[in-house]
């Protein structure tokens, strides 16, 4: 099938622009200063059989990942929080530092993103941490920064949120390949056949890039297949440098699309992978850099993540009003009463809280009537 035409396109950026509506939007978690470098989030919202939600993500204060913690601690803690009232307070459930997410003799530097998913047996949670102790291969060895380490992602199973403290670490997903040596940031979708569609990151050995993979693990299965690298490339204007899909979602089956299945594709771009330096009588604007990151969106058809189609084809969508622009790592949650959007979005401090936006079903009703 092709993309849809101009004005279910219009529609479906309408729908997604009032999801991530940046004045409105809330701070849910806030990071631990106000200040630059220090953020929460990179993780997911879920809701139990009870309707309580539970929130994933990480707090991460002040370094730079090209030159290793001696710039700073980075990703600091690991946090899972629960609202008993829809998102309007959280209490922190669960905690796990960096030494507590070590595996074997894989020492963890820093904590990235992570994702919760619930199951008929109790919950997973999928966590990516750059660590010590394991190797570019050989022919690169020598570009591996000292104080730096490469990233992979693990898996915790539990029977329920409180037992995941006690839970096993199993790798996942790693990599030796130097195009996608290093895989971070998952996130999780559930598709139409009840398969686990496990997104992530990746990074070539030089660091030049970020890009989206998939790995699929069919129902009833507990393998995830071989992964997908170039199913979403990068884009060939604003995101050129960055093209990181943070999360997956069906467009309610109501109004224009009653009868059409269509996913938008979340995901964060850059221009580069640091802060450009602009001309003084340029326009000024957010080009979007690592760490500083600001959204697009995308859709596919009837479940077939082969053709991607960007809404965000020339400018992104998603700019923080406040600070550097930054906006990113948006993750929607669909339940009974509405849709609920959490993000990154930088502030005039420079600083990166989670913030939250709901709208309701009638109100979705009406953006895609």
């Amino acid at each position: 099938m092709s993309r849809l035409d101009q004005q279910l396109e219009a529609k479906l950026t309408k729908f997604a622009l009032a999801l991530v509506d940046q004045q409105k939007a809330r701070v849910a978690i806030p990071p631990q200063q106000s200040s630059t470098g220090f953020w929460f989030g990179g993780g997911n919202l879920v809701e139990d059989a009870e309707g309580r939600f539970y929130l994933v993500g990480r707090y991460r204060n002040f370094g730079d990942s090209r030159t290793g913690l001696g710039a700073g601690e980075r990703g600091l803690e690991l946090a899972i929080f629960r609202s008993e009232d829809r998102g309007q307070s959280w209490q922190k459930q669960l905690s796990f530092s960096k030494p507590e997410l070590n595996v074997g003799n894989r020492s963890v530097l820093s904590i990235e993103g992570s994702a919760l998913y619930l199951t008929e047996q109790g919950v997973e949670l999928f966590v990516s941490t750059e660590k010590a102790g394991i190797e570019y291969p050989a022919e690169f060895r020598l570009f591996l920064k000292p104080g730096t380490g490469v990233w992979t992602i693990e898996r915790l199973r539990a029977t329920s949120i409180e037992a995941l403290k006690d839970a096993p670490l199993e790798t996942v997903l790693e990599s030796n390949d130097p195009t996608v040596l290093h895989v971070k940031d998952p996130a999780v979708y559930t598709d139409a056949n009840g398969d686990l569609v496990l997104l992530y990151c990746t990074h070539p050995y030089c660091w030049s890039s970020s890009n989206t993979a998939y790995a699929r693990r069919q129902r009833g299965s507990d393998q995830l297949s071989e992964s997908c690298f170039d199913f979403f490339p990068r884009g060939f204007a604003w995101d050129i440098a960055i093209t990181r899909g943070t999360s997956i979602l069906d467009v309610p089956k109501v109004g224009a699309f009653a009868d059409r299945q269509v996913s938008l594709l979340f995901y964060d771009g850059g221009e580069a992978l640091r802060n450009l330096d602009e001309h003084e009588q340029a326009v000024k604007r957010a080009r979007g850099y690592s760490c500083e990151e600001i959204g697009g969106v995308a859709y596919f058809l009837d479940g077939d993540m082969s053709r991607v189609y960007r809404l965000s084809q020339n400018k992104p969508l998603f700019i923080s009003p406040y600070g550097t622009g930054c906006s990113r790592y948006v993750d929607v949650l669909a339940t009974g009463d509405g849709l609920y959007a959490t993000w990154q979005q930088s502030q005039d401090d420079l600083s990166q809280p989670l913030v939250i936006n709901f709208i309701s079903r009638d109100e979705a009703v009406k953006l895609l009537a």
